[in-house]
């Protein structure tokens, strides 16, 4: 059984087999009593649906970060949110490349398959490009979040370095976990809190085949029109959709008291396009989620389920996803045999997988609406936002995560495991052999519409 499921014709299943792992170990951990605050032993549930949340880079809580964990506690979660982020076999490939000084095949081809690398011989330059990235990222946010909380709010500087580094790992591997109960409300007005946070978010959700090849061509003094198309469609469609998410949180939250209606206007302007780039899926929020317009709270639930871009911290179907499927259905309204997008016809098989990673999310966001309906009889709003928060691992909620009964935990607890892997892995993972087809059966066209 082992020997099939490390075999490295499924390297998927090696991804699952290591969220899996890292899941176990840190429930484990934060079931200690040494973990928490009271330093009684955390219930057994509470302990797997943080780590699931923090592992899954997601941010949904049912008890308070600040309150409820110890510095411990606290560092398993940012542990586990650093393991995540990364993805399991990106680090598991470093410790190989450092310990052996090469990469072999096995794991270059689970390397491959969770950082999307598009050439076998790429993966361990992409490996260290990941943690070189991922850790100045990281740092640089940390200094400036160091500072203003030192400067800014008198912290002391061991407390204003932890608090630095702890957000600046949280923003950058889009978990939304913070150390404060209310998130990041007391900081809706500071530049200096929120916008160091918002760019490591964009930088990690953009996705790490995006950023290197817009570094790479940017050292190299490259036009634009070389990029891949994977780059320039997933930088048109995340800038379009980052543009209308902070064009509606802001129109429709302006006056609203519960919200953006007591701020001046620039720090309206300043928390309404944070909460319009957080759903992507950063998790954090500035304002009160649970006091928006019904109206805003669907408009987030569009940017939660779409997400980020692939092969980054960000969760949903992804931003490439939702493009390709504009793209198929433009074609066939106009009539055209075949799909070309930017100057590039699109194959058959990354057409059928847009539409299989979209079905999947949708299916997966119907069936756990319907059955925490069932279980928790609240209203759909609230449900739904809920849901999709968990499938698209952003971490925003209404304030009902507590309130739902162990079996609703469990529901969001696979959603969130879920939209971290991504619905093809999980499905292929799962999935007993890979079958090939010898023959083909007569072709007959079903009447569609």
């Amino acid at each position: 059984m082992a020997r099939l499921i490390l075999n490295p014709r499924h390297p998927a299943r090696v991804v699952v087999l290591g969220f899996g792992s890292a899941t176990v170990i840190g429930t484990v951990l934060l079931m200690l009593p040494i973990a928490a605050e009271s330093r009684a032993a955390t219930s057994g549930i509470t302990a797997l649906f943080t780590a699931v949340s923090a592992v899954c880079v997601t941010g949904l809580v049912v008890v308070d970060t600040e309150t409820h964990w110890s510095m411990f506690g606290e560092l398993v979660i940012l542990g586990l949110i650093q393991i995540g982020g990364l993805g399991i076999m990106t680090l598991a490939s470093l410790l190989g490349l450092l310990v052996a000084r090469r990469m072999g095949l096995r794991m270059q081809l689970v390397a491959a398959s969770e950082t999307k690398t598009l050439r076998l011989g790429e993966s361990r330059r992409v490996v260290i490009g990941v943690i070189r990235m991922s850790l100045a990222v990281e740092a640089v946010v940390a200094i400036i979040l160091t500072a203003r909380f030192i400067l800014g709010y008198d912290e002391d500087g061991w407390r204003g370095l932890y608090l630095g580094i702890f957000h600046a790992v949280s923003a950058y591997n889009n978990a939304g976990f913070a150390l404060y109960s209310d998130s990041l409300v007391g900081f809706a007005a500071d530049p200096w809190i929120i916008v160091p946070i918002t760019t490591a978010l964009v930088i990690g959700g953009l996705g790490f085949p995006v950023v290197f090849e817009v570094t790479r061509s940017i050292r190299r003094h490259h036009r634009a029109r070389r990029w891949s198309l994977h780059t320039r469609i997933t930088l048109v469609t995340y800038t379009g959709l980052a543009i209308a998410g902070v064009i509606a949180v802001i129109g429709f939250e302006w006056t609203n008291p519960g919200t953006l209606g007591p701020l001046s206007i620039a720090d309206k302007l300043l928390a309404g396009g944070f909460h319009g780039l957080s759903p992507r899926t950063a998790g954090f929020n500035s304002v009160d989620v649970g006091a928006m317009h019904s109206s805003t709270l669907f408009i987030t639930d569009v940017l939660m389920f779409v997400g980020g871009g692939s092969a980054g911290t960000a969760g949903g179907i992804k931003v490439t996803t939702f493009a390709l499927l504009a793209f198929v259905i433009a074609a066939e309204i106009r009539g055209e045999p075949s799909v070309h997008v930017l100057d590039r016809r699109l194959a058959a098989p990354v057409q059928r997988q847009a539409v299989t990673v979209a079905l999947l999310g949708m299916g997966a966001v119907v069936i756990g609406t319907i059955t925490l309906l069932t279980i928790t009889g609240m209203d759909l709003d609230v449900v739904l936002f809920e849901v999709v928060s968990a499938f698209g691992t952003v971490g925003l909620s209404t304030g009902i995560t507590a309130e739902i009964a162990d079996p609703g935990l469990i529901v969001l607890i696979a959603l969130m495991f879920l939209g971290r892997l991504g619905p093809i892995t999980l499905a292929t993972a799962l999935a007993l052999r890979d079958r090939g087809r010898r023959y083909e059966l007569p072709e007959e066209r079903p009447i569609v519409g």
